[in-house]
């Protein structure tokens, strides 16, 4: 598990999506979409729900976030 990946996770969710997430660490937003799908695939399940226009955290997404803004 890479801590820039945990990172955009935080970023996403404090932030509301992927391009603000992108413009607060000064990366890209393909960039940001990676370290997400590499953090779903390392841990096994999704922790966004995609399928509005915005993004929510999953059960899972919630769970993990405690733990993560905690690194």
């Amino acid at each position: 598990m890479n801590f820039k990946n945990i990172e955009a996770f935080v970023a996403v969710y404090k932030f509301g999506g992927f391009s603000a997430a992108s413009e607060k660490l000064c990366t890209t937003q393909p960039a940001i979409s990676s370290r997400i799908n590499n953090l779903e695939k390392d841990l096994g399940c999704q922790l966004f729900d995609r399928t509005n226009k915005s993004i929510t955290l999953t059960r899972n997404g919630y769970q993990l976030l405690p733990l993560a803004e905690h690194l």
